[in-house]
This record gives C-alpha cells, structure tokens and sequence, in this order.
C-alpha cells in the first residue's frame, strides 16, 4: 500500500463520515445510530496514526522521516499563483495529530445527546477534518482553508447545544477568531508577493521550494511592513492559544459550550495556535520574532498570573477550569518567547540549549494540558449532568458518595496544578528550566510566573476542598457515581496522563528533529540579516 495513503485517511476519514455516514442517514432514527457510525468514522485517524508513528519511531524521530508520507499533487493554478494539495507530517504534527484522533473518538463515546443528535456527532467529524487538515497542511492556501473548517462546526456546536448564553458566546467566538484570520490572511498574501520564487509551502521538501528560505532575504528591505505582517500572523495565532490580552472569548465559550465542545475546545483548538507559531511565524518570520521576544515574554508571564488569580475568583466551576486554561497555556508562550529569544549564531551555545529546553516544554505544555484539562471538563460535565448546577459553594462532600468520581477529579487537579509524576510538571518544569537561563530580562519573568504556580496549586486544592471535602450537602446525597460511558474516556486519559508522566521521552524524542531545524532556520535568518 503506498504509504501516502495513510494521511489522507487521517484527514478524509472524518469527512467521509460526515458527508456519508451521517447527513446521508435518515432523520429520526436512533441516536445511537449517528453516534456509533460518528465513533466508527473517528476511530479510521487512529488507526491510519500507527504506521505512521511506527515508521518515525523506527527512523528514530529524524527530521526526514515522514518523506515517505509526504503527499503533494497541484490542486489549481491561476497566473503564477499555484494552489497544492500537500500533506506532510513531522514529530512536531504527529503528537498532535495522535492527540486530536484519540480526543475525538473519546469525546463521541462521552456524548449522550438527545437533541440534534445526527446533526451533533456530524459537526465534530467536520471539527475533526478541520483539525487534522490544520496540523498537517503545509500549503498556506490549504492551511486557510482547515482552519476555517474548525471554525464553524465550533461555532454552531456552542450555538445550538451550548447554555443560556450560547448566542453570545458562539458569535464572540466567531468574531475573534475571524478578525485574527483575516489579519493572518492579508500578512500571508505580503509575504507572497515579496518572495521572488512563487510558492506556498511554508515547510523544506526535497526538490520544491518554500516560502522559509526565502522570507528573511525578501523582507529585509520593508522591515516596518514586516513587522505589521508578524503582527497579523501572531493575532491569529495569539488569538486561537489564547494569550492575554488576548483571551477573553474563552471564558464565555467554555461556560456556554456543551461538554464535548469544552473538551475540543481545550484539547486541541487552542493547541493550533501554539502549532502556528512553532511551524509558521518562528520560521518565517525568524527576526521580528526575535525582535517580539519581550513583548513575548510579557504576554505570557501576564497569562500565567492573571489566568492564575482570576480562576481563583470564580465560583462557577467550568469557567474556573476555561481560566486555569489561561494560566497553563501562558507556559506556552513562555517557551515560545524563548524559542525567539536566542536561536542565533552568536548566542552560547548554553543559551541555544536552554531555549531548546523552554520550547521542549511548550510543545510538551500543549499536548499534557490536551489530557487534564479535557479530563477535568469532562467531570464538569459528569457532575452538571447530575445536579444542573456548577456552583461551586452548592457542592461539598461528593467524596464520601463518588469515590470513583472523586479519585478521578483528585488525579487531574494534581496533575494540572503539576505534581510529579504526572504529564503536566514535565512540561512546566522543562520550561522553567529553559526560559530561566536566557537572560536576566527572562529570569525575572520566570520568577514572577513562579508566582503563577503556587496561584494555581491554592485554587485547585480549594477546588478539591469545596467540591469533595466538608460535610456533604443532602442534596446529593443520592447521586450516582461515574457510568461506563463516562469512565472509559476518563480512565483513557488519566492512563495517558500518568504515562507521559512517567516516560517523558516518548515525546520528547519527537520534537527533537523539529527544534533542530527549527535552529538551523533561525541561524540562516540571522546570517542573511546580520543580527
């Protein structure tokens, strides 16, 4: 079987569903009919995923070991501008990839509709083309386009299954998320017409050329007009991870969204926009990157503390987790800030290793925040479906009833707040570790972030402590414990939690080839514009 297939299956998989299994199917039929052939459809990802990961694990996570998987045929031309359908894959997408098949399928096992169901388990197979589309497209054209994709079906699933609010909340998603796109697409379409050999690959392929060789020597000469592109680029970007000041749809989403959208939305959406900037605007834009880094630095650490103390002020349980989203995706930007920072030549190479170091644990941060903050959503989920209510000061007790429940809501604060032995202290910890040695400037802001985390380890403990300590509250005295549905994702990801928890090099290995590379483009960029 030629092993190109194996992409296309991850990514037309879904859609098949959708277009086949799905609106073509009956209305008024049984909901566990639409579910069921949605489940089948997201399981195809997985499956494709294996010899994939097999062939990289096999090659030791090399940075031309997914060649053979590298799938580019021309879609369109008109002039000079030449559209490709190119899929392509690397140990920086593959996580991720891995990661949105496996939170799909458990999501859709979670999912107890009633309403809409057909139209419901369609829209997240269509979520999942866009997903997949986003983290393995590397034509700038077909990138656009699955990053739409992902927009809507979000859209309408806050707006049609989500709470009371959920008009607003979908349309204040939709609006943020279109302006930083729009932004995106006018910085993309500069930056074309500015390099001299016509292309849209973003991404170096044997025989074609790329828009990253090209983009330091083109720009040099309008560097007022390329900082306004870098702007445009991370807004998007900036907007989807979010990052203050950037986040302020998030809250409102979350709290609206039904719990599988909560469970997406957290798991994989704001991972696309740290995927951006690693795969996009680092390298590309490697100088007002640079350039940006304390600009950078100060988003995020403003992210770690105010996500921080604003969970701690929240009394509705769900929007207390949307803002600790906040609080952990600021490590993110904190390992890209010092990816930008000293990626040269001219640093030490013990600067070069400690930024290698901080980006190691973003990439890390995304795909272990992808695990907690799903499990925690979906036992948000679990409990509001019993009680109606995500008060926290209505709960208390619940561990003397739900043990099972409590055992399991225990295990992802811990990891989330980042106690050893879990996914998510690798990640912070990698990210301290690197982001401390840059500089002094870099330094202070680790300290200050450091404040973050004892933030963040005081509201999750009160958060046990309200939720499952105390005296119970008669009201749920009688409540059940999790159900098979509900335990089988939870256990899924707590599973995987305490693996990369144990193991970090099972990811750590992959993102090697990919931050090499990523210091060769760096190095090239600074020789061409002498920094």
């Amino acid at each position: 079987m030629d092993p190109r297939i194996w992409l296309n299956l991850i990514v037309l998989a879904p859609l098949l569903g959708t277009l086949v299994g799905l609106l073509l199917l009956p209305k008024g039929k049984s909901r566990g009919l639409y579910k069921g052939v949605a489940i089948f459809f997201s399981l195809i990802p997985i499956f494709a995923c294996i010899p994939v990961l097999s062939a990289f694990i096999q090659r030791g996570w090399a940075p031309n070991a997914g060649e053979e998987f590298t799938f580019l045929i021309p879609w369109f031309s008109v002039g000079n501008l030449e559209v490709t359908y190119t899929l392509f894959v690397d140990g920086l997408s593959l996580p991720l990839v891995a990661l949105t098949a496996v939170l799909t399928t458990l999501v859709l096992i979670f999912s107890d509709v009633e309403d809409r169901a057909k139209e419901y388990y369609a829209l997240f197979l269509l979520l999942e083309v866009g997903m997949m589309g986003t983290f393995l497209a590397v034509d700038f054209f077909l990138f656009y386009v699955f990053w739409e994709i992902s927009l809507l079906p979000m859209y309408f699933i806050i707006g049609i299954w989500g709470g009371a609010n959920k008009e607003y909340a979908a349309i204040k998603f939709f609006i943020y998320t279109l302006v930083g796109s729009v932004a995106m697409l006018l910085a993309l379409i500069w930056i074309y017409m500015s390099i001299p050999d016509k292309t849209l690959l973003f991404v170096r392929m044997a025989g074609q050329p790329n828009v990253v060789d090209q983009t330091s020597a083109a720009v040099r000469g309008a560097p007022f007009v390329a900082t306004l592109a870098w702007w445009g680029i991370f807004l998007a970007f900036a907007i989807k991870v979010p990052t203050w000041p950037f986040h302020t749809w998030l809250p409102d989403a979350h709290t609206e969204a039904p719990t599988g959208g909560s469970v997406i939305l957290a798991g994989i959406l704001l991972k696309m926009g740290g995927y951006g900037i690693f795969r996009i605007l680092l390298p590309i834009l490697p100088e007002q990157s640079h350039q940006m880094r304390y600009v950078l630095l100060v988003m995020a650490v403003v992210g770690v503390v105010y996500g921080a103390f604003v969970a701690m002020a929240q009394t509705d349980l769900k929007k207390l987790i949307a803002y600790s989203s906040v609080n952990h995706m600021g490590y993110v930007m904190m390992g890209i800030a010092s990816a930008a920072a000293v990626l040269y030549p001219s640093a030490p190479a013990a600067q070069v290793a400690a930024a290698q170091t901080a980006a190691s644990g973003a990439i890390y941060q995304m795909f272990a925040h992808g695990l907690l903050t799903s499990g925690l959503f979906m036992l948000v989920g679990v409990i509001y479906d019993r009680t109606h209510t995500r008060d926290l000061a209505a709960f208390g007790g619940l561990g003397q009833t739900l043990t099972e429940y409590a055992g399991l809501f225990r295990l992802f604060v811990f990891g989330s707040l980042g106690l050893p032995g879990l996914a998510g202290f690798i990640a912070e910890f990698l990210v301290f570790m690197g982001t401390f040695q840059i500089d002094p400037a870099f330094r202070l802001g680790s300290v200050i972030a450091g404040l973050g985390i004892v933030v963040t380890a005081a509201f999750l403990l009160w958060t046990i402590q309200r939720v499952l300590l105390g005296p119970l509250n008669p009201r749920w005295a009688a409540l059940p414990d999790i159900s098979v549905r509900e335990k089988a994702p939870l256990y899924v990801l707590a599973v995987l939690s305490l693996l990369f928890g144990i193991a970090p090099s099972l990811l750590l290995d992959s993102m090697k080839g990919y931050l090499g590379e990523l210091a060769v483009q760096f190095n090239a960029a600074s020789g061409i514009a002498g920094l």
